[in-house]
């Protein structure tokens, strides 16, 4: 980037990231993607990022996130889709941030009952049916529209312990569905599937040096993510075998392929860090020699 522009763009943008259960996974992204994050010690609520982009770096819980963007307070911010769903609040979605807690996968806000319930969905519940849940908005639309009026009550945590004696069902969040399985619950309907977003106030995307700074910011998270899990592979094959070699590369990564002086060729191809275990055997057998498997930080489309 030209250092005219970087001075254009400099300390303009206000962000706000997750404290709690995405903490760690958002602060190594972010790590992973060139933005380190430095903060005094684990308990402290302001952070900076050395970048000319960032002005400002608060560490709140998720579910204020939504709410602190919309008003303002804040212009980029960090947080799952099921808390702007939840808190109804105006932001603008730059788009998803495909990782949660403990995995890539989306988390889901479930209604599990006690595994000996005969309840199949929500819509097999009792008017009156008592719920439990950090949820409350979101529990009770989608308990109307499936026509059960359903006592929904606050939960601050653990609300799984809560049945049966205090609730007759949870609505929670999960991402495996392990801890739930393992209260002795099962799950019976999904709310909503949440992945983590990046928003945006609204007023602040629409200010174009703003808006510039958030879509540079986006390129090198997105690009990080797309990287995880994938490495380069780089080899020589002769002219004979490299309809061989190419057979065994993955197609949809669109090997890239150049003539050496030698008169053989170099490949270059991206492949799944999982894939490489029997990938490179079977490269090697295809005719492809001076093998080598590469770390990729960044892929940027």
């Amino acid at each position: 980037m030209a250092v005219g522009l970087l001075g254009s763009l400099g300390d303009v943008l206000r962000i706000v990231l997750p404290k709690g259960s995405l903490e760690k996974a958002t602060f190594e992204l972010f790590e992973a993607a060139d933005l380190h994050i430095v903060r005094s010690s684990s308990v402290d609520y302001r952070a900076s990022i050395d970048d000319p982009r960032v002005a400002e770096v608060r560490i709140l819980r998720p579910q204020e996130i939504p709410m602190y963007v919309a008003e303002g307070l804040f212009d980029l911010g960090i947080t799952g889709r099921d808390w702007i769903a939840e808190t109804a609040s105006n932001v603008e979605s730059l788009g998803e941030l495909r990782y949660s807690k403990a995995t890539d996968n989306p988390v889901r806000i479930v209604v599990a009952v006690a595994a000996d319930s005969s309840a199949q969905s929500v819509a097999d519940l009792s008017d009156g049916v008592r719920v439990t849940t950090e949820y409350p908005r979101l529990t009770d639309e989608f308990f109307k529209a499936r026509g059960v009026s359903a006592d929904v009550r606050l939960s601050y945590g653990a609300s799984e312990a809560k049945i049966p004696d205090i609730a007759d069902c949870v609505v929670d969040i999960t991402e495996t569905g392990r801890a739930l399985r393992a209260a002795g619950l099962r799950v019976i309907d999904t709310i909503l599937t949440s992945y983590t977003e990046l928003i945006a106030n609204p007023v602040s995307s629409a200010d174009t040096t703003k808006r510039h700074a958030m879509e540079q910011l986006l390129t090198l998270l997105n690009g990080t993510l797309e990287a995880r899990g994938k490495v380069l592979i780089k080899l020589n094959v002769a002219e004979s075998k490299l309809d061989a070699v190419l057979k065994v590369l993955p197609a949809a990564k669109s090997p890239t392929v150049s003539r050496l002086a030698s008169g053989d060729y170099a490949v270059e191809s991206v492949a799944e860090k999982r894939t490489i275990n029997t990938l490179i055997p079977a490269l090697s057998d295809a005719g492809a020699t001076d093998l080598l498997e590469l770390p990729i930080s960044k892929i940027v489309h």
